[in-house]
């Protein structure tokens, strides 16, 4: 006979195992979107010194909220990348898509997807319209701390501080302002790149980056 304390342990080990395949796919899935490489200068638990070379990237420009910005970012970005809005062939999806303010005074942000690292600004498929912009991003060192949990602004100011603390006591001087990187979200986005505006960003990974100086003591 079954007694419920049976029941509870098998639906418990029913629970982690849907759990660590659920991991292994996300592995899997990061492992195969590229990301952006860089040379890892320094680091120190969650922070890391980087040198990024240069970077080609599509972005646009959107109004509002840090949250309500990125939505509204998302949809003529994937647009582009997935051949929506244009023609031609699709473009990969690649991780992260970044987010930094553009001018504060009137919430303007800019949304960024880095393209893959085959293409250069020549052979991109070109945007359709003014709205969605390819440009090249020169190398710079950032200095980086990644952390994880639903994105809120809370979190991102707290992680943010402690980045900037870390730079003073080692007299790192900070150029411009923060850039918010977000590797994964929940729902749609997570399976077909970006097709949907999840409501919030879910906790895979995420990363808060400053342009630096380059010495590094």
């Amino acid at each position: 006979m079954w007694t419920f304390k049976k029941l509870a342990l098998t639906g418990l080990g029913i629970l982690a195992g849907l759990a660590a395949i659920a991991v292994g796919i996300w592995i899997y899935v990061m492992s195969t979107i590229e990301q952006p490489t860089y040379a890892s200068v320094t680091r120190d638990g969650a922070i890391e010194i980087r040198d990024y070379p240069g970077l080609v990237v599509a972005e646009v420009t959107r109004r509002g909220d840090r949250q309500a910005a990125v939505r509204a970012g998302f949809s003529p970005l994937a647009g582009y990348i997935f051949a929506k809005s244009r023609a031609g062939e699709t473009v990969s999806m690649t991780a992260p898509v970044t987010q930094t303010p553009a001018q504060a005074a009137d919430q303007s942000w800019l949304i960024r997807f880095v393209m893959p690292s085959k293409y250069t600004l020549e052979t991109l498929p070109k945007a359709a319209g003014e709205d969605v912009r390819l440009l090249e991003l020169p190398a710079a060192r950032r200095a980086a701390i990644r952390f994880s949990g639903v994105v809120t602004d809370a979190l991102i100011a707290q992680n943010e501080a402690s980045l900037r603390a870390w730079l003073v006591q080692r007299a790192i001087a900070i150029q411009g302002v923060a850039t918010y990187a977000y590797y994964m979200t929940r729902g749609r986005l997570a399976r077909c790149g970006a097709t949907r505006c999840c409501s919030r960003w879910q906790g895979r990974r995420s990363e808060t980056l400053t342009r630096s100086t380059r010495p590094v003591t």
